[in-house]
């Protein structure tokens, strides 16, 4: 049994990795956390990042398209150790290795945590929506 899915079909619609996602809507502190996959493997961290929209032990929990498709998962550490320590299935691990963003995403980690910072202080509206829809499906995210 493996503790979490593969990628969604498409990045949900507040993915930090996504070109379309409002510049401001999560926490600093989430958007320092995607650059850290730019390093070089044996630098990345160890743990899988999961999709913003299901709270870490839910059973819905799966992993984040958009950090699939901007990374490649041939580059990540964290899916080469779900691999050796079975906390992914042989059938989700296949395909997420087989995933491809169907939208454009940015190019790596710095690029959307340099976008998702710029407005952090002054979301502009379309921003203060996509805060308002994440904070009722997530009450343990805690935004900006």
């Amino acid at each position: 049994m493996s503790d979490i899915n593969r990628p969604a079909p498409n990045p949900c619609a507040s993915c930090p990795y996504r070109r379309d996602v409002p510049s401001g809507i999560w926490a600093e502190q989430e958007y320092v956390k995607l650059p850290q996959y730019d390093a070089d493997m044996p630098y990345q961290p160890t743990g899988l990042f999961q999709c913003h929209q299901n709270e870490r032990n839910d059973p819905h929990a799966r992993l984040c398209a958009g950090w699939v498709g901007t990374h490649g998962p041939d580059n990540l550490l964290a899916l080469r150790l779900a691999s050796a320590f079975g906390s992914m299935s042989h059938e989700e691990l296949d395909a997420t290795f087989d995933y491809s963003s169907p939208v454009p995403l940015f190019a790596s980690g710095h690029e959307a945590a340099e976008h998702g910072v710029r407005d952090i202080d002054a979301p502009d509206e379309d921003a203060e929506r996509a805060i308002a829809k994440i904070a009722k499906r997530r009450n343990d995210v805690r935004m900006s």
